[in-house]
């Protein structure tokens, strides 16, 4: 077998050529054609309803040359912390590590894990804390942050850290079921960053 290794990797991959990747694809939306065909057939004299397609918007082109701005997309389920807005980088917290975005970044999905965002425009900071979502960073300098929770930083009231870390803490030394724990080691984890969010 590792004889054959050496003619393997010498060996151009079938079809590699003709792989095209999501940023190759075209920026234009497409007509389901087929469902239009298929409806006409069924019903002629009635319009088709409108599918999927119809209401997504065409995806922006990646651009030839490296932008100066990263543009964010922050939202929560209840509210949009941030739309449109061009900043010079963030870091999020995710499950790897603290991971820097600037503009012109890989496309990634990055899952989130408690700890804190922070948005760099110029001088100014803007930090939150986020309890745990996914980051998708596309190749057209877009970055679309989706937490389950956030709060500014500078919002939180250490003295109320404090006390659930300890409670937290507590009831995960006298939990006896497996579920009991779970829920405590949660509690401390999420705790434990809103500590080092605000000692950090």
């Amino acid at each position: 077998m590792f004889r054959r290794a050496t003619t393997l990797l010498r060996r151009p991959l079938m079809g590699a050529t003709s792989r095209r990747f999501s940023t190759d694809l075209p920026a234009a939306a497409v007509e389901d054609s087929s469902f239009v065909e298929a409806w006409k057939k069924v019903s002629p004299n009635v319009d088709p309803p409108k599918t999927p397609l119809a209401y997504m918007k065409p995806r922006p082109a990646t651009p030839s040359s490296l932008p100066s701005k990263l543009t964010v997309n922050f939202v929560l389920p209840y509210a949009s912390e941030l739309s449109a807005k061009e900043v010079d980088m963030v870091i999020v917290p995710a499950t790897t590590g603290q991971m820097g975005v600037l503009p012109g970044h890989v496309a990634t999905i990055a899952e989130l894990k408690p700890g804190v965002l922070s948005v760099h425009e110029g001088n100014d900071v803007t930090k939150y804390f986020v309890s745990s979502g996914f980051a998708f960073i596309h190749a057209n300098s877009v970055a679309d942050i989706i937490a389950v929770e956030a709060v500014p930083v500078d919002r939180i009231d250490a003295n109320l850290v404090q006390k659930g870390l300890q409670d937290f803490t507590q009831k995960l030394n006298s939990a006896t079921t497996d579920l009991e724990k779970a829920e405590a080691q949660i509690g401390v984890d999420v705790h434990s960053a809103l500590n080092s969010a605000l000692t950090g």
